[in-house]
């Protein structure tokens, strides 16, 4: 876990930060307020622009004329801008303006300051109210009632206190922050690059297991042993209890996903057709076009679950194929372009398949024992591809706690290079499914999955035992 924040010793200064060699400057003093009040002419176009909570940046929204924007009163941009969105400051609303938003509009949630550049460096005081000290002192000046309602006391801009370093030194800690930032993201780039690629190898690994050109087609209505049949149609004004029924989506994966389902106040008698059994295959036959045709086996969970309407039921000759072999078949490249041959209607009708046609799929059919062998082959693949998955999303949480691990750092007046001279860039290892046979970039590594979140190798006189992630990561 990141070390908390210490707490205060004055009430100009609630937070006091870690670094006391640091003199304690009031944001009245760094902080000028500059509004630039335009008249909005209707004929006009206004870009205006938005802030995102949690010091994520400033969003551009979709110009309006001045007629659209009607009676609001709005503010020139100007780069270099520092603003404090007055509604949501105290959840990290602050920003500068860059040159991509000069000329843009605010509005009078969008107080325009001027940072007195003599004595502090912008980004500093940007990144101070990432922390969690700055951001706690934002929160004192805006009052208000509980849950989200609070708002920015520009009166009282002069109760918040900045640890001020030299301007020297502000800009060193800053070019640092940025740096290891600008190599957190590559990070995140590269790891996502990684999922992405091993997908791609496992649906490519997928076509070739099962659409071998050289195994022969059998249509799918061969393989039945009962007619397709739709699912029920259930009236929207009846959900909320009673009959557990899959919603289209449960097939979007190609594995049955127990969470998209709903409950529906009907009753079914218990022989019912509209009741799945073990092994059914169900495919999507109406839905957007990437996901008409994609199907799943249902295999007993939930206990009892109907079909709706836009779902087809297969039941298959146990003697003539695999349902799993049949239903990974429908979410290769051969299949999907089957599919998307054969729906009819528009986005706005949602795309369907029929029954005749979806029942002339070709499927190609090797031998039992060996649509049994491709299975348990891409059984393997899945549990790598999955390992994967669970690999990101425990260094998901690593690199999302390193940011507030170096600003508090830098605030303590810590944050140095880890080896060598300034600047020289830490090794990064990024992690990719062994096996899949996926090219490394820069630094991942060249063969294997590794497990655990980055790390790099502790030089004798550091300690191997820490909190701090940013540590435990190599990144200061």
């Amino acid at each position: 876990m990141i070390r908390k924040i210490l707490a205060l010793t004055t009430k100009a200064a609630s937070l006091l930060p870690m670094n006391t060699d640091w003199p304690l400057i009031s944001l009245g003093d760094l902080l000028r307020l500059e509004r630039r009040p335009v008249k909005v002419e209707p004929e006009k176009l206004y870009q205006e622009i938005g802030i995102y909570c949690f010091g994520r940046g400033i969003f551009h929204k979709l110009p309006r004329t001045g007629f659209e924007v009607g009676n609001k009163d709005l503010f020139l941009m100007k780069e270099g801008d520092f603003i404090l969105q007055v509604t949501f400051a105290w959840e990290g609303a602050i920003a500068i303006v860059s040159a991509a938003e000069d000329g843009m509009y605010g509005s009078t949630r969008y107080p325009t300051f001027r940072v007195d550049e003599k004595r502090c460096e912008p980004n500093f005081l940007l990144h101070y109210f990432k922390t969690k000290a700055g951001l706690q002192q934002l929160v004192k000046i805006c009052p208000g009632s509980a849950g989200r309602n609070r708002v920015l006391s520009i009166k009282r801009l002069p109760e918040v206190y900045v640890p001020l370093p030299p301007l020297a030194e502000q800009r060193r800690i800053v070019a640092r922050i940025e740096e290891l930032s600008a190599q957190i993201h590559e990070a995140r780039a590269l790891r996502r690059q990684a999922v992405e690629e091993s997908k791609a190898f496992q649906r490519k690994q997928a076509d070739a297991l099962l659409s071998c050109e050289s195994t022969p087609r059998v249509l799918l209505h061969d393989l039945l042993s009962e007619p397709l049949m739709n699912g029920l149609s259930v009236p929207a004004s009846r959900l909320g209890s009673g009959v557990c029924f899959a919603k289209v989506g449960v097939v979007n994966s190609g594995i049955f996903n127990v969470e998209e389902t709903k409950l529906v106040d009907i009753q079914l008698d218990s022989e019912s057709p509209y009741w799945l059994r073990n092994g059914d295959i169900v495919v999507s036959r109406g839905n957007s076009p990437e996901f008409v045709g994609r199907a799943a086996v249902y295999e007993g969970k939930p206990e009892k679950c109907a079909m709706p309407d836009l779902l087809i039921r297969v039941r298959l000759d146990s003697k003539k194929a695999d349902v799993r072999f049949v239903s990974a078949f429908f979410h290769t490249t051969e299949a999907r372009t089957y599919m998307a041959e054969q729906i009819s209607g528009t986005s706005s009708t949602m795309p369907k398949i029929s029954q005749p046609k979806l029942e002339r799929l070709p499927v190609p059919l090797p031998l039992l024992p060996e649509q049994r062998r491709i299975v348990a082959e891409l059984d393997a693949l899945q549990a790598q591809v999955d390992a994967l998955k669970r690999l990101q999303a425990e260094t998901a949480a690593e690199l999302d706690a390193l940011l507030p691990a170096i600003l508090d750092r830098a605030f303590r007046g810590e944050l140095v290079s880890t080896s060598g001279s300034e600047g020289q860039r830490p090794d990064f290892i990024i992690a990719q499914p062994n096996g899949l046979g996926i090219k490394n970039k820069k630094t991942m590594q060249a063969e294997g999955l590794r497990h655990g979140p980055i790390t790099r190798a502790f030089s004798p006189h550091e300690s191997s035992s820490t909190d701090n992630p940013a540590l435990r990561t190599g990144l200061l």
